[in-house]
């Protein structure tokens, strides 16, 4: 598994791009989807709200489990992936593409997200 050296990662394993026009785009990655196994329903925010770094802001149910979702950083959701409401699947079989979460225009960002290095020595894959 290979973590994309473009993005930054949380400890709570969601990954964030760099921002394009202020807004950045989030996800879970490939380490945290595997964890929860087979993904069938997502709850993600909605347009206009307001997320904070650390705090929960969805949940994701898989045959496994159920997760809370944390945003990695403070903002405003821009944009959800109507694609994963519809096919949670997505989360699993393209974390990094596909299977984004939401679009969040990013008001302030926490100093400890890690690089794609350090999150692969924090989780081990």
């Amino acid at each position: 598994m290979s973590n994309p050296q473009q993005l930054r990662y949380s400890k709570e394993h969601e990954w964030l791009s760099g921002a394009e026009d202020g807004v950045s785009t989030v996800g879970i990655t490939e380490h945290a989807a595997n964890a929860l196994g087979d993904v069938v329903y997502v709850q993600l925010p909605e347009v206009g709200d307001t997320v904070t770094a650390g705090e929960t802001c969805g949940e994701l149910e898989s045959t496994k489990s159920v997760s809370d979702l944390y945003s990695p950083v403070t903002g405003e959701i821009a944009e959800v992936n109507q694609d994963v409401v519809d096919d949670p699947a997505l989360v699993n079989t393209a974390p990094f593409e596909g299977g984004w979460l939401f679009k969040v225009r990013v008001a302030e960002e926490p100093k400890d997200l890690l690089s794609a290095d350090e999150y692969t020595e924090f989780s081990g894959s």
